[in-house]
């Protein structure tokens, strides 16, 4: 299944992670929501972020190493949407880490924050997203 996808993630304590080429970056406690694609396969991409032992590859391996994975969301695609689904973030007003997982894309940032996940819930149905998990 290709396509695009939007992890939910739960930060318990304010903290300062250091994020790949970033560099540290503070993170408050809450929920952030990270907009990703996966051309090659959905449930593969997700597979391998709920693992514990990998390559830090990519700026949400970093921050997976220290939040709690609660829920993924996705859509189906034959073209990649995180632009769009990170768009609707930004227009609904989020918060944003500037430059997360965004280094192919012309947004701003793929990783929102918020202290509530019941909000993400809001525009991801808006979306029309599929949860996962």
């Amino acid at each position: 299944m290709k396509g695009s996808y939007v992890l939910l993630l739960h930060m318990p304590e304010n903290r300062h992670i250091c994020i790949g080429s970033l560099g540290e970056i503070y993170f408050a406690a809450g929920y952030y929501a990270y907009v990703g694609s996966a051309m090659n396969g959905i449930e593969k991409r997700v597979e391998r972020h709920k693992r514990k032992e990998k390559r830090m590859r990519w700026h949400i391996d970093h921050l997976l190493a220290h939040a709690r994975l609660t829920a993924v969301f996705f859509r189906e695609s034959i073209q990649k949407e995180e632009q769009e689904i990170a768009e609707a973030f930004l227009e609904a007003g989020f918060s944003f880490i500037p430059h997360f997982g965004s280094g192919d894309s012309r947004c701003v940032s793929h990783l929102f924050y918020s202290q509530d996940a019941e909000p993400f819930h809001t525009i991801l149905k808006n979306l029309h997203m599929q949860q996962m998990l």
